[in-house]
């Protein structure tokens, strides 16, 4: 499956509306909204948002020396967002800024006021040890032009605050990098979209740590469910995950999670009778690809495979009962190929089934029955650790297996999955494929 469309390498953002039916080059208007409502930050219509990132910044030379500050910047990252939040502009007091901690080195920025456009530059210059951009117009209009103008700065103010704040002074003296700039990307405005429910017939839940992702299930009025643990980084818990999506979708038979709502501190309860659409979002795998972790991606994906499991096993327990039928899609949004450290643009694997056909597959009832639900962290990596282990266990099952229903693939991976009965699709026709798959009488 490609993502949006054949040789196209895309970010998430415009992925996962493409996976989940909407044309990015109809509805998509940045992904800075979408990083925001995640992390929480309510938007307006006329207000504007960025999707930013903490970074390090050379004030003599004008050079972004890290684009990412710290990636793991739990505790710093909500104490230097605080001392943002409700900043002023001297030039523009009329205008209010709002900023959020998301995940890692990320936060959300959004500015409210009048006659603001979501038609700016940003000011991350993309790679590390670049000039800091300053934001520019991508048209002629006085609201884009005077945008810009804010936007500048508000960057150089943002600086001025981490500049002076007492947690990058310690940090300077521990030989830390020192969080000093806020790069500004993604301008983005509240997408106005039909929701997925209307535009699919299914009423939909997401598990969703990663702010961008869950700002994007938020726009299309999709709810986001709380997972204790579950980071959106390499900390989560993929239990968690797979826990809050199995509730979901068996309420209520079990009690369901309850849900995120932006700008209110309390999350609401979520729909008692429950969901007929689960998206469970694994980050971690991406992570791994980007900070090109060959080992921790082969072992985070066997992680993952331990996850489906757990999930398999809770949805097994419910089906079992009689009163619901489940089926399974696994694939993603992109290729993240550890030797290039970035999005690419092959197509992606995608599977489909019933739940009864996996277990089938993976030996019956009493073994997925007998998959242990313990809560598991990802795995670590050790100095020392390399692939010759899994070079030999990848000799042991080169040799054909058996399908389990389907078509004849049996394995999971990009060569495997080209000779698939579905063929090669853009992921635009990923729900329709779904729909029609659990429409069937197999």
């Amino acid at each position: 499956m490609d993502p949006v469309e054949v040789g196209l390498g895309c970010g998430s953002d415009t992925a996962h509306l493409s996976l989940l039916g909407y044309d990015p080059r109809v509805y998509y208007r940045g992904r800075g909204a979408f990083e925001s409502i995640g992390a929480g930050l309510a938007m307006a219509p006329g207000d504007i948002a960025f999707k930013s990132n903490f970074a390090t910044f050379d004030e003599k030379t004008g050079v972004v020396t890290s684009r990412r500050a710290d990636r793991h910047f739990e505790e710093e990252g909500p104490v230097l967002c605080a001392a943002l939040d409700k900043m002023k502009l001297p030039s523009y007091p009329e205008y209010e800024v709002r900023v959020r901690y998301a995940t890692e080195h990320r936060c959300g920025v959004v500015v409210k006021g009048p006659k603001l456009s979501g038609n700016i530059s940003g000011t991350d210059p993309l790679k590390d040890n670049r000039l800091l951009l300053e934001a520019k117009p991508l048209d002629n209009t006085e609201e884009a032009k005077h945008t810009a103008n804010v936007v500048n700065e508000l960057s150089k103010e943002i600086s001025k605050i981490l500049v002076a704040h007492p947690l990058n002074q310690k940090r300077a003296t521990e030989g830390k990098n020192i969080a000093n700039i806020v790069l500004l990307r993604g301008c983005g405005i509240r997408i106005e979209v039909p929701a997925f429910e209307k535009n699919h017939g299914l009423r939909p839940c997401m598990v969703a740590p990663t702010k961008i992702i869950a700002g994007l299930g938020l726009s299309l009025g999709i709810d986001i469910l709380e997972a204790p643990g579950a980071t959106g980084d390499y900390r989560t818990l993929l239990t968690s995950k797979a826990t809050a999506i199995a509730n979901a979708l068996s309420a209520p038979v079990r009690a369901c999670p309850n849900v995120f709502v932006p700008g209110e501190d309390e999350h609401k309860p979520g729909v008692s009778d429950g969901y007929d659409f689960g998206f469970l979002h694994i980050k971690a795998i991406d992570d791994a690809g980007h900070d090109k972790a060959t080992v921790f991606k082969v072992k985070g994906l066997e992680a993952v495979d331990k996850a489906i499991g757990q999930l398999a096993r809770l949805l097994w327990e419910a089906e079992s009962a009689g009163q619901f039928q489940f089926f399974l899609c696994v694939t993603g949004d992109h290729s993240t190929p550890v030797e290039y450290g970035d999005h690419s643009f092959e197509p992606v694997p995608f599977t489909l089934c019933r739940l009864k056909d996996y277990v089938g597959a993976v030996g019956g009832e009493t073994v997925v029955l007998q998959t242990s639900l313990d809560t598991f962290p990802l795995p670590t990596v050790e100095a020392g650790d390399d692939l010759s282990d899994y070079v030999a266990a990848g000799e042991e099952i080169s040799q054909p297996g058996r399908a389990f229903s389907g078509d004849s693939v049996w394995r999971l991976d990009e060569i495997a999955a080209a000779r698939g009965s579905l063929g090669r699709f853009p992921g635009s026709e990923m729900m329709g494929i779904i729909k029609k798959f659990i429409q069937l009488e197999l």
